[in-house]
């Protein structure tokens, strides 16, 4: 294979990898929502990353010897920003619906897009991505809960911090070793968060509810990406995820039925063309030692 053929078949693998996630992410989504009046934002999301962290340990099993120095403090700092990102969010969706969340969330991604991009045709498309979340958001009708965005928009940061540190960890260690540390360290903050609140409201069944969850969201998604940031630049990665809040549409309407206005539904169109030349320009030429031309 040419290395053309290898950087297109990349974009291509890595484009996929960060569809299906952004897929598990938004039904996990809906599902969570579904138990906030049984354990609260903070208790799922707790329940979803305790959850994680175990299955990853259980199943990956990181040895020590696994890591350099810079890896492991990476995948550490990975954890505690997706616990971060974790409850944030939830927090937000609770006020917020769904769509509107995801939204105004993307302005994370949409930054690192803006970051790493070079040249002004690249530019381009983080610019309608973020004319299609401003259709989205329809800051102008004043109806916007502002507790619900301030949750939003910190979630987007560690959302862009999440996105720089799973690139890092993805070329640093090799496999899926990175997040078996990254999610127990998410789940022990969790805990250390949600737990003295959360803890009374548990029973066998939300237990069993968040093992399933976690599968959905996040240990499947983060899988995804950390395999696609081997793949892609931070820059049409960032932007690939403008398509994620309109799959939070759609999915807000089909599972939560909250119905969209017409502003929003013309954003889908623009952030649908930014994720299209996202994906014509993005891979990586410079793939990195952890994965091999033989690795997933």
């Amino acid at each position: 294979m040419t290395r053309d053929s290898r950087v297109r078949a990349d974009a291509r693998t890595g484009t996929s990898l960060a569809l299906a996630s952004m897929l598990c992410v938004q039904l996990g989504l809906a599902v969570s929502i579904e138990l906030f009046d049984q354990i609260g934002p903070a208790g799922v999301a707790w329940l979803r990353l305790g959850w994680a962290g175990i299955i990853l340990l259980v199943v990956v099993r990181p040895r020590r010897r696994d890591f350099s120095a810079r890896g492991l403090r990476a995948s550490v700092l990975l954890g505690i920003v997706t616990a971060g990102l974790t409850l944030l969010f939830m927090a937000s969706v609770a006020r917020l619906p769904l769509g509107m969340a995801s939204a105004l969330e993307f302005l994370g991604p949409l930054g690192v897009a803006v970051a790493h991009s070079k040249g002004t045709r690249r530019l381009i498309w983080p610019a309608l991505a973020a004319v299609g979340v401003l259709l989205m958001t329809e800051p102008w009708r004043g109806e916007v809960d502002l507790v619900g965005v301030g949750f939003a928009l910190a979630a987007g940061a560690c959302w862009a911090a999440y996105i720089l540190l799973t690139q890092r960890v993805g070329d640093e260690v090799s496999g899926l070793k990175g997040l078996a540390v990254s999610m127990p360290v998410a789940g022990l903050v969790a805990t250390l968060v949600a737990a003295p609140t959360a803890a009374g409201s548990l029973t066998w069944q939300l237990v069993g509810w968040g093992l399933g969850l976690a599968l959905l969201l996040p240990v499947i998604p983060f899988s995804f990406e950390l395999l696609a940031l081997r793949r892609l630049t931070t820059a049409a990665f960032g932007t690939l995820m403008s398509l994620e809040p309109a799959i939070a549409l759609l999915i807000g309407l089909i599972v939560l039925h909250q119905e969209p206005r017409v502003g929003p539904l013309f954003g889908i169109g623009f952030v649908v063309v930014a994720g299209v030349g996202a994906e014509r320009t993005g891979a990586r030429h410079d793939r990195p030692a952890a994965l091999s031309p033989e690795a997933p």
